[in-house]
C-alpha cells in the first residue's frame, strides 16, 4: 500500500514466500522489498509514469477514479479472491492520508471479525486487531505496544508485559492501555468488544 514503508529483517521475514498484489502507489515499495507483484490494481492516480516502466510485465488492473472503495481495499478483495487467507497489509500505516490509513485499521478489525487473520505494518510499527478470544503476538523484549480500544472492552488480560492485567474492564476511549513494553511474546485475552493493537518492535527504549 501507499503509506511508508521500512525493509527491516522482521518485515522481510513476515513476507517470506508470500504473493503479492500492490495497491496503486504502493509498487514503489516492491523493488526494495525484493518482491514482484502478480498482480497491481487501483486507479494510478498516485502512480508515476517512470513507475508503471520501472514494472512493464505485471499485470495491471485499473478502476476508475471516482470508485467507492479505496486501492486498498480493492487490493485485499483481490487477495481474498485469490485464496489468501492470512493478509500483511505493508504500507497501509502512517503517511499523509490519516483518514486511509485509519480506515485500513477499522478494515483490518472488520475482516478480522470474517476470521481472516492480519498484520498491517509500516516495517517501524505493526497493528494487529484484537477481538474476543486469546491471541500472541511474538515480540522483541523490551519493544513498545499500546492498546486502542475500538469500543468498551470487557475481560482483557495482558501477560508477559511490564504492565501485566487481569480481566480488566477498560472503558471506551480510555488510555489505560497506551505505552507498554513486551517481556517477549505477549498473551492478550479478551471477553468483549473489539480494539488494535500497535506495536513498535524496533523501539526498545522501554518508555
Amino acid at each position: 500500500m501507499g503509506g511508508p514503508l521500512t525493509p527491516t529483517d522482521r518485515l522481510l521475514a513476515q513476507l517470506s514466500g508470500a504473493r503479492v498484489i500492490a495497491a496503486d502507489g504502493g509498487m514503489r515499495h516492491a523493488s526494495a522489498l525484493g518482491l514482484t507483484p502478480e498482480l497491481w490494481v487501483g486507479d494510478f492516480d498516485s502512480t508515476p509514469d517512470a513507475l508503471i516502466a520501472e514494472w512493464p510485465d505485471v499485470q495491471r488492473e485499473p478502476y476508475p477514479s471516482a470508485k467507492n472503495e479505496t486501492d486498498g481495499e480493492i487490493a485485499v478483495a483481490t487477495a481474498l479472491e485469490r485464496g489468501a487467507a492470512r493478509l500483511v497489509l505493508a504500507g497501509a500505516l502512517g503517511g499523509e492520508r490519516s483518514d486511509h490509513a485509519f480506515m485500513h485499521l477499522l478494515y483490518a478489525a472488520k475482516l478480522a471479525e470474517r476470521g481472516i487473520e492480519l498484520l498491517l505494518t509500516s516495517g517501524e510499527e505493526e497493528a494487529y486487531p484484537l477481538l474476543p478470544g486469546t491471541v500472541d503476538i511474538d515480540l522483541p523484549k523490551g519493544s513498545l505496544f499500546s492498546i486502542l480500544g475500538l469500543d468498551t472492552l470487557t475481560g482483557l488480560s495482558i501477560a508477559n508485559a511490564r504492565y501485566p492485567l487481569t480481566d480488566f474492564h477498560l472503558p471506551f476511549g480510555s488510555s489505560r492501555t497506551v505505552s507498554n513494553v513486551a517481556e517477549g511474546t505477549v498473551r492478550f485475552t479478551l471477553s468483549s468488544g473489539r480494539a488494535l493493537i500497535l506495536a513498535r518492535p524496533q523501539d526498545l527504549s522501554g518508555a
